[in-house]
């Protein structure tokens, strides 16, 4: 069994212009991601996929493996799914790892190369349990509802599950991270754009309304994403915290 861990990284974003190179204490976004995602030994290779020139040629410069890919795409996916594509070696796993999350810690991603690897899912993503009020009624946490298999039921950006009866429920907030069977990925490609992913403004959802079956691993770690430079000093002092 090998696994590709793919990170796509572009340059363009609307509150945050060229945040892949943003420097986080001495190292830049992108190149702590990959340093991440290299201590894991499930991986048999780690790819940033960029659209961009200055992108590509930081990675080169810090060793990183990196492809140019089209400046067409409209999500990580369809950028990891060109990487594979173009890949000579075949996988039969792939990671989706993004690229403004520095703080990615290893045993996510390894716990997402088990579920994967264990051929009950056609793909793989992580949860951890909402303990911030703000996070639950916040419409930018996704929230997911999964099955006693951990099988994921729905994603939402609304506070799910409803406690009509007031019994307290573990709420879950996804992390978005992915892991596929190659054959998937590729079929998912030729998939439209589901009402229910238009609603929520959800890809997966796409997938679940297209029966594909999603695993979930619960984790104890955070997701610390990077939309504006703010971000950076507070999940710095986040980690430090910790």
């Amino acid at each position: 069994m090998s696994i590709i861990a793919i990170i796509p990284s572009r340059y363009d974003s609307s509150r945050f212009p060229g945040k892949p190179l943003a420097d986080i204490d001495g190292i830049s976004m992108i190149q702590r991601v990959y340093e991440q995602a290299q201590k894991v030994q499930a991986l048999d290779k780690v790819v940033v996929a960029t659209d961009d020139d200055r992108i590509f040629e930081h990675c080169k410069a810090f060793g990183a493996n990196v492809m140019m890919t089209s400046v067409g795409h409209t999500n990580g996916t369809e950028r990891i799914t060109e990487v594979i594509k173009k890949e000579k070696h075949g996988f039969d796993f792939v990671l989706n790892i993004q690229g403004d999350e520095p703080f990615v810690h290893p045993e996510q991603i390894e716990n997402l190369c088990n579920l994967i690897s264990s051929g009950d899912f056609d793909i793989a993503t992580l949860a951890k349990e909402i303990t911030d009020e703000h996070e639950l009624e916040s419409a930018n946490t996704v929230k997911v509802v999964m099955s006693n298999n951990n099988k994921a039921l729905y994603f939402s950006r609304y506070s799910l599950p409803f406690d009509r009866n007031e019994v307290s429920p573990i709420r879950y907030k996804h992390i978005g991270m992915y892991a596929f069977k190659t054959k998937v990925l590729l079929e998912l490609e030729s998939l439209n754009p589901s009402a229910l992913e238009q609603s929520e403004s959800l890809e997966q959802l796409r997938w679940l309304e297209n029966d594909y079956i999603i695993g979930v691993v619960k984790t104890i770690y955070d997701s610390f994403g990077i939309d504006t430079p703010e971000d950076i000093i507070n999940a710095l002092n986040k980690i430090k915290s910790i």
